[in-house]
């Protein structure tokens, strides 16, 4: 399977099943700390926050990683949560005031 392939192949792997989309999202946000993907982790990141995930949702699957994968995780674990961030204040900016 070539990179350009893996959209098209994740794409129903990550749509809501008996897991929300949200879910699977922050499954593949702690995965992409696992396998210390930048690209990864920003795209899952993105995804997470437009399928309405939290700041503290997203710590804490993060810190599964770190649980899993030990010390390299708290590199890619806190450059994921930074990514989260980003995307998350982008998106609470976008909303309309109340």
């Amino acid at each position: 399977m070539s990179t350009r392939d893996t959209g098209s192949c994740t794409t129903p792997a990550l749509a809501a099943g008996t897991l929300d989309a949200r879910t699977k999202e922050l499954i593949a946000l702690a995965i992409a700390v696992s396998k210390e993907c930048d690209g990864c982790i920003a795209a899952h990141a993105h995804a997470a926050v437009r399928h309405g995930a939290t700041p503290p949702e997203a710590a804490e699957a993060i810190g599964v990683a770190f649980l899993m994968n030990g010390g390299p995780a708290t590199v890619y674990g806190a450059r994921a949560f930074d990514a989260f961030h980003e995307f998350y204040d982008e998106h609470v900016a976008s909303q309309p005031a109340a």
